[in-house]
């Protein structure tokens, strides 16, 4: 797993390969400012950590938030501070930018989905459709978001899928081949039929995903179930039909959509004219 500083000294590398020519072009070296990081927009926060980070990495810059992650923040809020080397400070903007924005917007698309099924009793948690090498920070974000995370990798935990199981030759198969690989581990089964869930559940699943089923086959799937194992829904689950899953009482639903596909939150870094 590749740790923050790591993340950040690749993502400058790759912006900053040898040096800023614009900003030592036009910026004294050892001048010293401010600069404030504006929010253009209502979000929940999210990637405080890594932002400074960059600036660490970069050396010369302190920062001083007002806000934490996991916190709602209006549009038109200044939420950190910056003092030090103007050189840093505009050689680290777009990374650090990069990285704020992109984790803001799936907390704050995460708050929607969470605030979406309130009261019902169900939790929402991520999946693996997160980008190549940012998931850490992705995963941070959905927590920040309110939601709950679902296996990091596929070392974490088993979950048996269609291609598993027209691998094994059948679901009760692929269940006891995974027992017995690791007996101690519990075990969630994707079904996507109706049909399927008694056996699930017969050769010893410990959890069933409903994949891409039919609200009707969700609410259908749930009655066959009778409570025996918790329900994780996922696929096709949108902030329209959302609140009339979780009406069904499953346990999880699983939302791709969350870190595969969010919307950076609008966000600049201003410095302050010298007067």
């Amino acid at each position: 797993m590749m740790d923050i500083k790591t993340l950040v000294r690749k993502a400058l590398e790759e912006d900053i390969p040898i040096t800023d020519i614009t900003t030592d072009s036009i910026i004294p070296e050892g001048m010293k400012g401010r600069a404030v990081l504006l929010v253009k927009e209502d979000c929940v926060i999210s990637g405080i950590e890594i932002f400074s980070a960059v600036f660490e990495e970069l050396g010369g810059v302190d920062i001083e938030f007002n806000v934490g992650d996991g916190d709602f923040v209006p549009s038109k809020t200044e939420i950190a501070y910056l003092r030090g080397n103007l050189r840093a400070v505009l050689k680290g903007e777009r990374t650090a930018l990069n990285f704020i924005t992109l984790m803001s917007g799936i907390a704050t698309q995460t708050r929607k989905y969470v605030e979406a099924v309130e009261g019902t009793g169900v939790k929402i948690v991520d999946t693996r459709k997160t980008h190549p090498l940012l998931r850490l920070l992705e995963k941070k974000a959905v927590r920040d978001g309110g939601g709950f995370n679902h296996r990091f990798s596929l070392s974490d935990g088993i979950l048996i899928k269609d291609n598993h199981i027209a691998v094994a030759g059948s679901i009760k198969r692929a269940i006891e081949l995974a027992k017995r690989a690791h007996y101690l581990l519990k075990i969630e089964v994707e079904v996507q039929r109706l049909f399927q869930i008694e056996e699930a559940i017969e050769a010893g699943a410990d959890l069933i995903m409903l994949d891409n089923m039919e609200e009707e086959d969700i609410r259908r799937a749930i009655e066959i179930v009778r409570g025996r194992v918790p329900i994780e829904v996922s696929g096709g689950v949108n902030l329209e039909n959302i609140r009339r899953i979780a009406q069904y009482k499953p346990n999880f639903i699983s939302v791709g959509r969350i870190t595969h596909s969010p919307n950076s939150v609008d966000m600049s870094l201003e410095v302050v004219k010298r007067k």
